[in-house]
């Protein structure tokens, strides 16, 4: 039995680290994930259910929750390399694009409407969680407030600079920059304009904005 401890992990950490403890089970087997949210306890299920596993869960106290993922015989959870193999079983080569292009437009330095603090923190776990994709983003592209994400004292720039060590294009709107006075601070992939901007969102096949 694998167990994850996700006490205390804000989202999407519970999944993540569920979603690596299937891909080391590796065959029939059994995982114990201890939460403290029953939100982590449905996010942690449907994940689990997705991938073929049977899963029930339990409250053990206030504050925790502890969710079993069983993988049976015969049961093949899919993951990056299962998903790789079945690509090359069907006749694709090296030499094809393992993913589209695929961009991220951030245009802002939190996400979604309503409380200020919420946002910045949804906005640093959808970064986190681009990370822990298993096909990353050709490009992501910063605009407006966006800016100061990709700047000095950004709290997701470990995650930024992640994901340009592995390949991915980061490019930061040199006129926002240049708004907010950062310019000079800009910490993690390059200044851009606004054509660029336009032709990268016009090239990609696909356009994720948080």
């Amino acid at each position: 039995m694998i167990t994850v401890n996700a006490m205390g992990d804000a989202c999407p950490i519970p999944v993540i680290k569920t979603k690596k403890a299937l891909g080391e089970l590796n065959g029939p087997g059994q995982i114990e994930v201890l939460v403290d949210n029953e939100t982590a306890v449905r996010n942690v299920t449907k994940m689990a259910e997705n991938s073929g596993a049977e899963v029930s869960s339990e409250k053990l106290g206030e504050g925790k929750y502890r969710v079993n993922v069983k993988v049976g015989e015969g049961v093949s959870v899919e993951t990056e390399q299962t998903q790789q193999d079945s690509e090359n079983e069907c006749g694709c080569t090296d030499e094809m694009p393992v993913r589209g292009n695929t961009i991220v437009v951030v245009s802002s330095d939190k996400m979604g409407e309503g409380d200020e603090e919420l946002g910045h923190i949804l906005m640093k776990s959808f970064l986190f969680a681009v990370t822990q994709l298993d096909e990353l983003p050709d490009k992501m592209v910063f605009y407006n407030s966006g800016a100061r994400l990709t700047a000095e004292g950004s709290p997701a720039l470990e995650d930024l600079k992640n994901l340009a060590e592995q390949g991915v294009e980061i490019m930061t709107c040199g006129t926002c920059l240049e708004f907010y006075g950062i310019k000079e601070k800009l910490a993690v992939g390059t200044v851009t304009n606004m054509y660029s901007i336009v032709e990268t969102m016009q090239q990609a096949d696909r356009v994720i904005r948080p």
